[in-house]
């Protein structure tokens, strides 16, 4: 099964906001960003996520802008897992608004699919007042591509015996995997639905296109020999924005760079990991985007310290033109325990541990009073949310 929230972060904002109830509503954009999400009535003027905001103004100009709130939405998110576990242990959440479940073996207990399905949508719409879509199918992308097809609150399901059929009409750009360019490579090949590409035989998509065309190849036929994966750590974690105005004011800069530094070092502390490679990711004004990393002697999830980085490798940047965007980004996870650094090692391992515990203090009066509870004196007013 693939259950995909609907419109996910559009309706946690009409949830929270009865004023936006029935509105065209856009999560993000601002007056020079992307389009994060929309909710059905703004996606009826032809809104969709990752349109310049400009665009989509123009497209219907009494929309609604939002201001993204992550927190929030792993707040419920976390909620729609939670209920997720109560119908199976094989869980993959492949992102914050969607998961895959494997029901094999569940008939006793939640009886056949179908009714498996219902009962889920039914659970997630009593836990957390939101609706979600259900894909049932024999394979992991099938199921996918079958929660889109009754979208919002919809049920498909896809049984082995329809899988041929259904395949043979479906545009080949449903593909998972399948891009804009390489659908337009296909195009050009008279290849228009997952059917089409079985008029080729397996050598030839190797030969034209390697490891994409074997795998588009095996879609075609309805083969996915990927599981359910209950947990996949994370490779990275990263925070960036993009300005309303370029600008070359350094110290403007690095005080976003402390305010992302702290987003990803609280993360970071809260699941537990630490990462040794701090990256630096800058936009110009002429879209360039150029990006400087360095790996630390230990693994760390300190905000000082990811922030230090950071800076250093703003001081080290040339700016020849004026910065659209700003990230940072925290990645090569350390496995396993790490050993903690005694005071005998340097007076700066003392000073290191003495910050993590501060942040950890940070952390904990926040969970409980709220992120404003607590703030540092360079981010006070600042950026607020």
């Amino acid at each position: 099964m693939h259950i995909d929230m609907d419109a996910f972060f559009a309706s946690v904002e009409q949830l929270d906001n009865a004023a936006l109830r029935g509105r065209p509503v856009v999560v993000g954009g601002g007056k020079r960003g992307v389009v994060a999400a929309a909710s059905y009535e703004a996606r009826r003027y032809g809104i969709r996520s990752a349109m310049p905001s400009g665009q989509a103004r123009r497209l219907c100009p009494h929309a609604v802008f939002v201001k993204g709130r992550m927190h929030r939405y792993k707040e419920i998110s976390a909620q729609v897992m939670q209920v997720l576990h109560e119908f199976s242990p094989l869980v993959e959440q492949a992102s914050v608004d969607e998961a895959y479940l494997d029901a094999t073996g569940s008939a006793r207990l939640f009886g056949p699919p179908e009714e498996m399905a219902r009962r889920i949508r039914a659970a997630v719409r009593e836990a957390v007042s939101l609706t979600c879509s259900v894909g049932v199918a024999p394979v992991k992308f099938l199921a996918k591509i079958a929660s889109d097809v009754n979208k919002p609150d919809g049920l498909f399901v896809l049984q082995p015996d329809e899988v041929a059929g259904f395949l043979a009409v479906l545009p080949v750009g449903d593909i998972p995997g399948v891009g804009r360019h390489f659908a337009g490579q296909l195009q050009a090949l008279g290849v228009r639905t997952a059917g089409d590409v079985l008029r080729y035989p397996e050598t030839f998509w190797q030969r034209r296109f390697g490891k994409g065309g074997l795998g588009l190849f095996a879609r075609a036929q309805g083969i996915d020999p990927r599981v359910v994966e209950p947990y996949t750590q994370a490779k990275s974690e990263s925070a960036e924005n993009t300005f309303e105005e370029d600008t070359d004011d350094r110290e403007l800069l690095k005080t976003w760079l402390l305010k992302q530094a702290e987003r990803v070092g609280r993360n970071q502390r809260r699941m537990g990991l630490s990462g040794r490679t701090v990256t630096l990711k800058v936009k110009f004004a002429d879209f360039r985007t150029v990006t400087r990393s360095r790996t630390l002697a230990a693994p760390t999830s300190s905000t000082r310290v990811i922030y230090d980085t950071a800076a250093a490798l703003l001081d080290e940047m040339g700016l020849p033109q004026k910065v659209r965007l700003i990230g940072v980004g925290l990645s090569h996870y350390a496995e396993g325990p790490q050993q903690l650094a005694l005071p005998l090692c340097s007076p700066a391992a003392v000073r290191d541990e003495k910050s993590e515990q501060l942040e950890k203090t940070m952390d904990a009066v926040r969970d409980r009073f709220g992120s404003a509870a607590i703030v540092r004196g360079r981010l006070f007013g600042f950026g607020k949310d």
